[in-house]
């Protein structure tokens, strides 16, 4: 299945979002937004906060000590964060992690930052269009494409997306009929 994970500098991945203050020790839960959360959320694990921008904040700089799976996500604790007036600043932060210190990519693999500007044609080499942006859904990513006549959203899963050429800045996509009409 095609795999996509979101970056906002493309020397730092998105790997997590910190939700709520949890407790009065200074930890808080997270939304894991990795393919690979044991590998992130364990001890000695170094992340670092980041705003909208999705860049490392100054001082950002934590080291997880614990993470306990907590409804879908995880409850975090760090040697940094010891109270939870602390803990409460980092509500709506993101968890990124330096993109090197994680395994790159696997063939059929993708990053969300990858995606804009992709050509998306079919398998017989039929240019359909570029993309435009991802959108995370509850059901999924969905890539807007522009096209001559407009614009299409198509769902990015292992269905349509049949080829991820990330060097060639491609998808071939297999569409359902009367997703393109």
């Amino acid at each position: 299945m095609p795999d996509v994970a979101a970056s906002g500098d493309r020397g730092y991945l998105v790997v997590g979002r910190v939700r709520n203050a949890h407790g009065l020790r200074g930890e808080f839960t997270v939304e894991s937004l990795t393919d690979a959360p044991d590998t992130i959320f364990v001890s000695g694990r170094r992340v670092f906060a980041a705003g909208s921008e999705l860049v490392p904040l100054a001082g950002g700089e934590v080291h997880i000590s614990r993470a306990t799976p907590f409804k879908g996500g995880y409850i975090v604790a760090t040697d940094e964060v010891q109270d939870r007036t602390t803990a409460e600043g980092w509500r709506d932060r993101y968890l990124v992690v330096p993109a090197e210190e994680l395994a790159p990519p696997s063939d059929g693999e993708v990053y969300l930052y990858e995606l804009p500007g992709m050509q998306v044609e079919l398998g017989d080499g039929t240019v359909i269009g570029e993309v435009i942006t991802p959108y995370e859904l509850p059901q999924g990513v969905v890539i807007d494409v522009q096209r001559d006549t407009g614009t299409v959203m198509i769902p990015f899963n292992e269905e349509i997306v049949v080829r991820v050429d990330r060097e060639g800045r491609r998808l071939v996509v297999a569409p359902p009929d009367g997703l393109l009409d």
